[in-house]
């Protein structure tokens, strides 16, 4: 598959990162809020739905998709907002949010009212694998979204989701890996992960770990002919993850440069104009 445009997509998000572009004081803005495991990320596009603001901080206030400290995960948003506010000289009024494929009505319930606490209305709550195939656009296959906590995917046929389904398993636990095996932090551990210069050595500690992501996959699409994978997410960065997913599940195998923004810009793109009711 040719991710050219998809690439240039991620790579102008990127450059958000560090300066924001300039907006209308009119122009309707979609922004798209990912309450991930490892980072909250908020991203804002404008009114032709092209990037102009991205802000992100490492934060343990969800855990496996779940909101565990709900005061410290309204506030990182709301520091992350005001941030992207003061960069665009207007105020954010509306965002779509994602959760993990199967997250219970209560819970996804839950994730509104951190950003509703945030000061933003939510137009809509997305499965994160869907939220993805918002920038894919595939039409038969299986996104797969590794993040920090769960292993989410969901199979597309002819264009449409007939099957999703989630798992409690990602980047922490390759980061529980790599602390045992080397004898250090967590912390530590993430920041290893992160190395480019390391990627082969984390692979070969992490092997089964991944192994066992792409075991839960197969298990999910068994009765499933998908033409192919797509991985995202930002345990997917790992080099070579695609290679042991390609392996085990005998699949062509794909990933866009920088799989870890993929779904918060899925999130924006469904950012509707109008309050979900």
């Amino acid at each position: 598959m040719d991710f050219t445009e998809i690439n240039q997509k991620i790579c102008a998000l990127e450059k958000c990162l560090e300066n924001a572009a300039t907006v209308q004081v009119d122009e309707p803005l979609h922004v798209g809020v990912d309450l991930g495991t490892a980072y909250i990320v908020v991203v804002v596009l404008n009114r032709g739905k092209a990037p102009v603001a991205c802000a992100m901080e490492f934060s343990h206030t969800v855990k496996d998709g779940l909101v565990v400290d709900y005061g410290g995960a309204i506030q990182t948003v709301k520091r992350l907002v005001n941030r992207i506010e003061t960069q665009l000289g207007r105020t954010l009024e509306r965002a779509a949010i994602a959760v993990p494929s199967g997250t219970g009505k209560a819970n996804a319930k839950t994730h509104c009212y951190v950003v509703e606490g945030a000061g933003l209305a939510v137009t809509s709550v997305l499965d994160e694998p869907v939220a993805a195939n918002a920038v894919l656009n595939i039409d038969n296959g299986v996104i797969v979204d590794i993040g920090g906590g769960t292993t989410g995917l969901a199979v597309i046929e002819d264009g449409q989701v007939v099957y999703t389904a989630d798992e409690a398993t990602g980047g922490t636990h390759v980061s529980l890996v790599l602390a045992g095996n080397y004898r250090i932090s967590i912390e530590e551990a993430e920041a290893l992960k992160k190395q480019q210069h390391r990627q082969q050595d984390v692979l070969a500690v992490v092997r089964p770990v991944i192994q066992k992501m792409a075991t839960i996959v197969g298990r999910h699409i068994k009765n499933k002919r998908p033409e192919a994978l797509f991985l995202v997410g930002g345990t997917c960065c790992m080099t070579g993850i695609e290679q042991v997913f390609a392996e085990e599940l005998n699949l062509p195998v794909y990933k866009p440069e920088n799989p870890f923004l993929v779904t918060p810009l899925g999130i924006a793109l469904n950012c509707t104009l109008q309050e979900n009711n």
